[in-house]
Parts: C-alpha cells; structure tokens; sequence
C-alpha cells in the first residue's frame, strides 16, 4: 500500500492527508496549484466518527447542476454558465459537539391593548370629529432562566473551510454516522484538523450561544419584547473528533478574480457558494425601476391635471 504523507496548502492552510504521490496536487479548497510538505503532529487523535459519502459523484454532479439552475437572476453570469469539472470528494475533520447551555435573563415584555381616541379633522372645509383605535403596549420586566440543550452542533477543524460555510450546507442525518474506521475512507482524501481543540470549543461555544440566542427570543412570552439581555453558562460540554463527507469545487467564473469556493454536503446534496452579484444587471436593473417611477409619476401628474 502507497504511503500517506500530510500537507499543508500555501493558499488557505488545510491540511490534507494524500498518497505520497500527490505531492503536487491542486488543494480542492482553494484551487493553489502547489500543495506543500508541512511538519504536522504524526501522533494526532484519529476521529472517533465519521458520515460516508453518499451516492458519489453522481449525487455531487446532480447537486452542481441543481444549484446553478436555482441561482438568483442577479448573480454573476460567469457562476451561472461555468463547466462543472475540476471537483473532488474529501472528508473534512471537524468536531461533533454537545452541551448544556442555562442561560439567565432579563426582558421587558409587552401586552397590547387598544383605546378609542377622538380626534378632530377638516373634511369638505369643515371640522368635525372622529374616533380611532390606537394601540398601546403594557410592559412588565421579567427575569428568569431558560436550559437549551444542544446537541450533534458540529464545526470545522479546519482552517481552510470556516465554519460559516460548513454551516451553510448543513445539517448532516446522524442516522447514518458511523464508528471510523480506515476502510469507510479509502480512497478519498482525508484533511488533519489545522484548526486547535481550543479553537474547535470557542466556534461551537459560539455557534450554541447563537441557539441559544435564537431560542430565548422565541421562548418569550407576551406580545412583544425589548431590552432583551442574557448571560450563559454551559455545562456537561463534549466534543468529539468527526470527519463529513464533502464535495468541493473550486470555479473558475472570472479569470481576473480568485475562484469561488462552492461546497457540497457530502450525504444530503444541500449546496452553497458566497456566489458574487452581476453588478451590470443591478445596474440596468435600478435604471428600469427609476424610468418606471418617472413614467408613473408622470401618469399621475397628468391625471391630476385633468
């Protein structure tokens, strides 16, 4: 069997675990054309778990076409049109992470209510009165605690895809983790975390404060809310050593313009890209509009004048 050797991309940083004759290769994150030897910790902790891939690059190639027929009139053209070639599958380490998140909170929560107020208007040259319905709001501070438990959260160890992304493609069905084992890999590369355990924890502290945010807004009670504050405290945190299966394409939509990273969930299809916008068609875009407010202004003008 072909030794595995690590590198590490001058581009974006990820390192990758290849056969050592693929020293060479393009980084599949970032399209760098060289793909350096880097001095990486041989002892590192293997993953405990790991989601296969799914249907192969049937499903990546199916997933890219999908995608592109889906995008938004207003994105770049060159995104739109690009040739879908040049991707590839990889597993990419990341941290499957649980935890207790109590959280204690200060509010001002709003009941409304409605009163009849008189008011006095001129109509035909004439003061006369009326009546209107006029919303108001009762508030009442509230304190208390909220317990949000969060778990399969999970994040990139890696330093070549940030978290926001991995997010954008998520979620994974856990009903198809699997215990790791060399063989569920083979074949594929497989990235080494280049991101630190402290790291890994203060992305997933974040993403579950983000949860926990979220779900405190919906948890109040009333017809509405303001001065809403709250301080977190997380017990019984787990973290656990994880590879996802992801397809990743690297296009080339401009060649004046760094290639765009577009990923793949490796098991679901779900697709995403920061796919840049058309300036030429929102341009053209805003001209309509403003021609059309004219011509309407217009219209109204001449009505009016009759």
């Amino acid at each position: 069997m072909e030794a595995v050797q690590t590198f590490r991309c001058e581009g974006c940083g990820a390192a990758l675990s290849l056969r050592a004759s693929e020293r060479t290769q393009v980084c599949v994150y970032c399209a760098s054309p060289n793909v350096v030897a880097g001095a990486l910790d041989a002892t590192r902790q293997e993953p405990r778990f790991c989601i296969p891939h799914a249907q192969g690059e049937k499903l990546a190639r199916q997933a890219l076409a999908d995608w592109q027929k889906k995008l938004w009139f207003f994105s770049h053209q060159g995104v739109r049109r690009a040739r879908l070639e040049n991707f590839k599958g990889v597993y990419l380490p990341s941290v499957l992470y649980s935890a207790i998140a109590r959280a204690r909170y200060d509010v001002s929560i709003g009941e409304e209510y409605y009163v009849t107020e008189t008011y006095t208007t001129t109509e035909n040259g004439k003061t006369v009165t009326r009546t209107r319905q006029v919303k108001k709001h009762e508030w009442v501070a509230l304190s208390g605690e909220y317990d949000a438990y969060a778990t399969d959260l999970v994040v990139s160890a890696s330093s070549g895809i940030p978290n926001d992304e991995l997010e954008a493609i998520e979620p994974f069905d856990f009903k198809g983790l699997r215990r790791y084992s060399p063989g569920l890999v083979a074949g594929w590369p497989v990235e080494t975390p280049s991101r630190s355990e402290s790291d890994c924890l203060g992305l997933a502290r974040a993403e579950l404060q983000g949860v926990v945010d979220s779900r405190l807004q919906q948890f109040m009670p009333g017809d509405t809310f303001s001065d809403l504050t709250s301080t977190t405290r997380i017990e019984h945190e787990s973290a656990t050593a994880l590879l996802v299966p992801l397809w990743v394409l690297a296009l080339k939509y401009d060649e004046k313009k760094p290639a765009l990273r577009v990923l793949i969930n490796g098991q679901t299809g779900k697709t995403s890209a920061k796919v840049p916008l058309s300036w030429p068609r929102l341009i053209i875009a805003a001209v309509l509009l403003v021609a059309l407010l004219v011509l309407v202004g217009f219209g109204v003008h001449e009505l009016v004048q009759r």
